[in-house]
């Protein structure tokens, strides 16, 4: 009987360390070589390829790949039937969604869509601008653009619809954003027939569980000390960072150890107050997966 082996897709691009560094936080070792788009994974059930993320939905849809990871916008922008698994936000410069901007130049007298009535518009997502077009009744020509499209605003056409995390390309580009076309996140997503595979469909689930728990696990820490009996249920009414904590009795009477997983940006805040309720033996320590 041969092996069973699942084909995924991962973003080959701006996205690619971003999604290599989360698929091993969620526990899988992928190695990339420069020369080659079959990178290694130490799980036999996988076979990975490195796909530009414009391209994968497609790829899934038709059962090339078992399933992948890429943006919303580009399975909206190439139409693909396929099934959504999970949502994560893992990009290259933030924890932000990325949106897909309608642009001028700051001097333009554009302020609305309405303007470009005949205008001329550049962008790498023909199809999404097209359909936001004709949702404003508005006809104006739209066309690929192969890069460097924030340059073009300025002598070529006369706007641009690009993707943005925080705007700083723009401002430093003298872009003016007119409209929110999209908003977009990574996501997991698979092949219809892959999906109905119950091997498959399971594999695909626990891959989606682990990225879950690695990212969520981030943002959080565990926390652990030890109080007196007598000072517990005042510590725990003034510090509802510490909702249901785990607590446990300690050899030494009149104490008990608490332990319990918060937000890592309270913490700063948070230990001093532990401090002077009377807690002692406070320790910080981070995690690799949360799973709810």
């Amino acid at each position: 009987m041969s092996k069973q082996v699942l084909k995924f897709g991962l973003p080959k691009g701006s996205l690619q360390d971003a999604t290599i560094e989360k698929m091993g936080k969620a526990g899988f070792n992928i190695q990339v070589s420069s020369r080659s788009y079959i990178p290694y994974v130490d799980d036999v059930e996988l076979d990975i390829r490195l796909i530009r993320a414009q391209e994968i939905s497609r790829y899934v849809e038709h059962g090339y790949l078992d399933c992948g990871i890429t943006g919303h916008d580009w399975i909206k922008e190439n139409s693909s039937d396929v099934q959504e698994v999970g949502e994560f936000i893992f990009s290259k410069i933030s924890r932000q969604p990325t949106r897909w901007v309608l642009c001028v130049p700051e001097q333009s007298p554009v302020k609305t869509v309405k303007d470009l009535e005949g205008k001329r518009i550049a962008t790498e997502v023909v199809n999404l601008t097209k359909s936001y077009l004709r949702k404003n009744k508005v006809k104006a020509e739209v066309e690929f653009s192969w890069g460097a499209t924030e340059v073009k605003a300025h002598e070529l056409v006369d706007a641009i619809v690009e993707v943005t995390e925080t705007g700083s390309s723009l401002r430093a580009n003298k872009l003016r954003i007119v409209d929110t076309l999209l908003t977009s996140t990574p996501r997991l997503v698979a092949n219809h027939d892959a999906w109905k595979n119950k091997w498959k469909k399971q594999k695909i689930e626990t891959i989606s569980l682990l990225l879950r728990a690695a990212m969520e696990a981030e943002t959080k820490v565990g926390l652990k000390l030890n109080i007196a009996e007598a000072n517990l249920l005042k510590l725990l009414q003034s510090l509802p960072a510490l909702r249901n904590p785990t607590i446990s009795k300690l050899s030494q009477d009149g104490w008990v150890a608490v332990e319990t997983i918060i937000d890592e940006h309270v913490v700063r805040e948070l230990i001093p107050q532990l401090k002077a309720a009377g807690a002692e033996g406070i320790i910080e320590y981070p995690l690799n997966k949360v799973v709810y």
